[in-house]
């Protein structure tokens, strides 16, 4: 029993030292954000069986990228998490959850307790944390991204900086593609990504979810919209409201 523990322990050091493939960053076998005991007895399980039993099926990695040229190499999916098509809406996600639901508040986010109080995870400031909690994070974890549980461990809900990128070194032009309003975004090297919009109120709009937290303000994260013909910027949005996401693709290399 003792040789057997200490086996287990070895092979935990092992996981959190390299990638098990690229489904399992850092170990991490089971998708609960860290590497424990329970990621090595599902990989002694694999090894023994050939099977994940009880645990999650990974997203296929078959969703398509453009190359825009950008100086990061950041690399844009062709639709929007949930969508088939360039030109779908795809679903809406509230900041730090990873599936669409029908009511969007303060009752039914899942990172409070009540109200924009009482915060139970991303909390920078105690007076926004419940009993006080704070824990200083102001990026989305993996496993609370909507791009990264839905597709796989390839993506990422962009940041901010990702965002101003594509506006800095990206032309663009209010366009239609298949009878939907939406900007055609035409990168350094020429290819192009399309956005689509919603139109509310008669007024063309895309808005979507950053994976950046306000700190000052902690029920605020950072979106980026775009409005009119040709105005587009970043702004405050409401952690709890349903905005859809484009990810970005993780280099595996």
């Amino acid at each position: 029993m003792k040789k057997f523990s200490s086996f287990l322990v070895v092979l935990l050091l092992m996981l959190t030292s390299f990638t098990v493939g690229t489904q399992f960053p850092r170990g991490d076998v089971d998708l609960d954000g860290q590497v424990a005991i329970s990621d090595v007895t599902c990989l002694v399980d694999y090894l023994l069986t050939g099977t994940w039993d009880d645990q999650p099926v990974t997203p296929p990695e078959d969703h398509e990228w453009v190359d825009l040229g950008l100086p990061s190499g950041t690399l844009w999916a062709t639709c929007n998490v949930g969508a088939d098509t360039p030109e779908g809406s795809g679903d809406f996600f509230a900041w730090g959850e990873t599936e669409p639901k029908e009511v969007y508040d303060w009752s039914t986010y899942k990172w409070c307790e009540s109200d924009e109080f009482s915060f139970m995870k991303y909390c920078t400031k105690s007076d926004y944390g419940f009993n006080g909690f704070t824990d200083g994070k102001t990026e989305l974890d993996p496993e609370d991204d909507a791009a990264y549980v839905n597709w796989g461990a390839s993506w990422r809900m962009p940041t901010i900086q990702q965002f101003d990128e594509l506006c800095q070194e990206c032309t663009w032009t209010m366009t239609q593609l298949n009878g939907v309003k939406g900007q055609l975004v035409t990168g350094p090297n020429g290819n192009t990504l399309f956005l689509p919009v919603k139109d509310n109120d008669g007024n063309p709009s895309g808005i979507y979810w950053s994976r950046t937290l306000t700190t000052r303000f902690p029920y605020y994260a950072l979106f980026f919209g775009f409005y009119d013909e040709n105005l587009y910027s970043w702004s405050n949005g409401e952690r709890y409201s349903g905005l859809a996401v484009r990810a970005v693709r993780v280099s595996q290399d």
